[in-house]
């Protein structure tokens, strides 16, 4: 896929409105710090594009990304981060909750896990949410160039089994700094340009 365009096109808070939409949507969700923002940037061929910082919990609002001016990339908060306080964790929560629930543009959501580590509770809880709510999550295993290339079987395993895939279900290893994967998530977005 050539991107042509990208830009950070609307970002939602807390109390905002959802935007209409006349374009496919594409929403990324994961825990804090798995490496969202850097997979945006890796897939939209930006380096600053989606803010990445050392420190999890950094998103906090829905960001729409108009790629093409073909489809969006929606960047859902990051979970699980354990400074943020319960009551706002929650805000967050039901802000990703109606997004879900209603936006009629959406397409697919890609849970972001990082290959690493066993999915934990929390990735679980997403998954079954999203399949709970219609949706076939794809999973992209982040870090692979974090791990040996003898490990990588063994580690998708372990997240297919831990989060109770389906044998059918998509599961991508994926790199930022080698962008490796990138073209079975480009397969899986619809803006073909």
């Amino acid at each position: 896929m050539k991107i042509v365009k990208a830009e950070l096109e609307t970002v939602c808070g807390i109390n905002s409105a959802i935007p209409a939409s006349d374009k496919p949507e594409y929403a990324f969700a994961g825990r804090s710090n798995v490496g969202k923002s850097s997979l945006i940037n890796a897939l939209l061929n930006r380096k600053n594009l989606a803010r990445t910082s050392s420190q999890p919990g950094k998103t906090q609002t829905l960001n729409f990304y108009n790629v093409n001016d073909s489809f969006y990339l929606v960047d859902l908060p990051g979970y699980g981060y354990a400074k943020a306080g319960r009551e706002e964790s929650a805000k967050w929560g039901r802000m990703v909750e109606r997004y879900l629930n209603t936006s009629a543009s959406l397409k697919r959501v890609f849970l972001l896990v990082d290959i690493r580590h066993e999915p934990n509770a929390n990735d679980k809880l997403m998954y079954d949410w999203i399949v709970d709510n219609g949706y076939t999550p794809v999973v992209i295993a982040t870090k692979l160039d974090k791990i040996k290339r003898s490990q990588t079987e063994k580690q998708k395993k372990l997240v297919r089994e831990t989060l109770g895939m389906d044998k059918d279900g998509i599961l991508i290893a994926f790199s930022s700094e080698t962008k490796q994967g990138s073209e079975e998530i480009y397969a899986l977005l619809g803006g073909e340009t």
